[in-house]
């Protein structure tokens, strides 16, 4: 039973060894569909043998490989796509795209979206999430948790609340340019999750913000 095992594992590593050249950096990295489908692999792999009879283990362990780095694989693939398309619509426009497995998560700054004590969106929040709304209208198997984020100045009470509504804002705009809102998340975060010291202005700054991170409808 070892040899289908020892074949998996194999498999396995030599996904693991496919390497691709990131664009915006230029460094070489296993890409995240790649990662995506040796953990699938593993976990089907897993998965088969703990659901085979004893004498079909050793084909349950490729199956179930075979069947988790297809699934992983496409994923990571289809986050790797809306990502591409992310960083294409919205370079220039001041927000952010970080991609941390598969999640994709859009900073925007506070210089970008609203003006102090307010929760209306500036213009060029708009302009920047049609951007967004374009993509994931495109890419509609996400989903978006929406977060608003403030410093620590001024009472814990005011600023929950003004995190919560700039968060609302941008899930509003999203849904006025016909993003479901069924695929949205709302959270007001206020100064719990500061991202910079709010000892400096220029810290207080960057924590002043909304995220919005996006993960496979699974």
């Amino acid at each position: 039973m070892r040899t289908p095992l020892i074949s998996a594992l194999v498999a396995t590593l030599f996904l693991g060894g496919c390497a691709s050249t990131d664009p915006y950096t230029g460094e070489q990295k296993t890409s995240n569909a790649t990662s995506g489908a040796v953990i699938g692999a593993v976990s089907g792999a897993l998965i088969g043998a703990a659901s085979s009879s004893k004498s079909d283990r050793g084909k349950g362990i490729l199956i179930g490989a075979a069947s988790g780095a297809a699934l992983g694989g496409g994923i990571g693939h289809y986050m790797d796509r809306q990502e591409a398309a992310l960083r294409e619509k919205l370079a220039g426009t001041g927000v952010s795209v970080k991609r941390d497995g598969d999640h994709i998560q859009l900073v925007m700054p506070n210089s970008l979206t609203f003006d102090v004590g307010s929760s209306k969106l500036r213009l060029q929040a708009i302009n920047a999430l049609s951007g967004v709304a374009m993509v994931v209208s495109e890419f509609d198997q996400t989903n978006m948790a929406i977060t608003g984020h403030t410093d620590s100045t001024g009472g814990r009470d005011l600023n929950m609340r003004l995190s919560k509504e700039r968060a609302e804002s941008v899930a509003g705009e999203l849904l006025r340019q016909s993003v479901s809102a069924t695929r949205m998340s709302i959270y007001g975060a206020g100064p719990d999750q500061p991202i910079a010291s709010n000892q400096s202005e220029t810290g207080r700054a960057e924590n002043r913000r909304v995220e919005i991170v996006l993960t496979p409808r699974t």
